[in-house]
């Protein structure tokens, strides 16, 4: 038997910043970029390398773009450190399976270090692939929190809730990440919403490599541990417009919506030194008439459109600095 499994790509709607800020936020998976695992029985555990993995380069420059784009390492790590956890989880929780040896690869059409959260993909269709062919079963909030420390722990990759919890409950989520929640349940409050009441929405991302994502985060995590109030001010902020966008979205008021998403990338572009490429994809956007955020930490952008008439402009105008854009084709959610 060959097993296929997706993780799709991911797009923050509204909200503040998940990991270790105790906020809220909306995000939603969308089915035009995802991360495929194929796994099948094998007599020996073999982890394939891909295109991403390759040591083989027709320059240097090609050797180099290679690096920028995947790093030292390229993707195999990830599905070594998600196969890992999987044994380290099973073993812990005293649960029984057969030991039968599997090929592994992976794919990913992704784009890379826009802020669609691309690494966290991989590691959660691989997550998918493993219950499938082991008969393991682990409930959604405890599976995002093991993707979490896959990548903290094994990876040493700074990573929130966010995309974990996103990518496994998938479609639309309004997430609630209260610290007196999370110390007694191990979890936050994730609710799907209904992606109908979605207005029409716009992504755009960077297909240039003269910059990457904004990585640069002026201490934040450390200034709000100290409780600066600037920082806890605009983390507290960027949760109560995340309820208002979920009323907006209720109520139908498109307008609104836009007005709040707008609002969340101003306090953050207020608090964090944003690279100029980055600013410049919001600033066209904006020039066009419609709202706009950034996805995650930089290298794509969301937002609100009106008409077609707009997005073609967004099309057009935004492609003159060297950013594609799509309609977002929402995946439904993952019973």
């Amino acid at each position: 038997m060959i097993i296929k499994s997706k993780a799709y790509a991911r797009a923050a709607l509204i909200g503040n910043p998940s990991d270790g800020y105790f906020g809220k936020t909306i995000s939603f998976t969308f089915d035009n970029f995802a991360a495929t695992v194929t796994l099948y029985e094998s007599p020996e555990l073999e982890i394939l390398p891909t295109r991403r993995d390759s040591s083989v380069f027709s320059s240097l420059d090609d050797l180099a773009r290679d690096v920028q784009l995947f790093g030292y390492y390229g993707g195999i790590r990830l599905l070594k450190a998600a196969i890992k956890t999987f044994h380290d989880y099973t073993h812990d929780n005293g649960i029984e399976h057969d030991n039968r040896n599997f090929t592994i690869r992976y794919e990913s059409n992704i784009p890379n270090l826009v802020g669609l959260a691309g690494s966290s993909a991989i590691i959660t269709a691989c997550f998918r692939a493993l219950m499938t062919f082991y008969g393991v079963t682990i409930p959604k909030p405890e599976l995002a929190n093991i993707i979490r420390e896959t990548e903290q722990r094994e990876l040493g990759i700074a990573a929130g809730l966010q995309d974990r919890v996103i990518q496994v409950y998938e479609g639309l989520v309004y997430m609630d990440f209260d610290k007196q929640l999370i110390d007694r349940q191990g979890y936050g409050r994730y609710e799907p919403l209904d992606p109908a009441k979605l207005p029409p929405i716009f992504i755009g991302y960077r297909t240039d490599l003269s910059e990457i994502s904004d990585v640069f985060h002026n201490n934040i995590k450390g200034r709000f541990n100290a409780g600066e109030p600037l920082i806890v001010d605009a983390m507290k902020f960027w949760a109560d417009i995340t309820d208002q966008a979920r009323v907006c979205l209720d109520n139908g008021d498109w307008g609104k919506l836009a007005d709040l998403m707008d609002a969340n990338f101003d306090k953050r572009a207020s608090i964090y030194r944003l690279s100029e490429g980055n600013l410049r994809m919001v600033q066209v956007a904006r020039s066009c008439g419609a709202s706009a955020k950034f996805t995650g930490s930089g290298g794509a952008i969301i937002g609100v459109y009106k008409d077609e008439a707009m997005y073609e402009r967004l099309v057009r105008e935004l492609a003159e600095v060297s950013v594609c854009v799509i309609k977002p084709n929402i995946v439904k959610t993952n019973a």
